[in-house]
């Protein structure tokens, strides 16, 4: 099963965990996830595999975590889930899957427990 990787090429985090990768001889899928931003139903499997709600993976300095008021608790997974499919920059990186496991590279090193 291929390793997948939501990669943002401007992220320095994104490209230091593309580069562990291939330094352990591997070359993932790449998906370039604010180009082709995740479906619902695998954003919501990613956030079960890295045991986060999606707030938690969020990035909450961006400009639209204000301006869509995501930071309100009546919101729901579903809503966040939403939000992160619209605006797919919201959503921190990199997550890489391999199978049913998932990790966030910050810091890279992270991915190391999933390859």
């Amino acid at each position: 099963m291929a390793i997948i990787m939501y990669h943002n090429p401007r992220c320095t985090k994104s490209r230091q965990t593309l580069q562990l990768l291939k330094e352990h001889n591997i070359e993932p899928e790449v998906i370039e996830y604010l180009k082709t931003p995740p479906s619902r139903k695998t954003l919501s499997d990613i956030l079960d595999m890295l045991n986060l709600e999606p707030r938690t993976l969020m990035r909450k300095n961006e400009a639209v975590y204000q301006e869509k008021n995501l930071g309100d608790p009546e919101l729901s997974r579903d809503d966040l889930i939403d939000a992160m499919i619209d605006d797919p920059i919201l959503i921190e990186r990199p997550i890489v899957v391999n199978g049913s496991r998932a990790a966030l590279g910050r810091p890279p090193e992270n991915i190391l427990e999933i390859i």
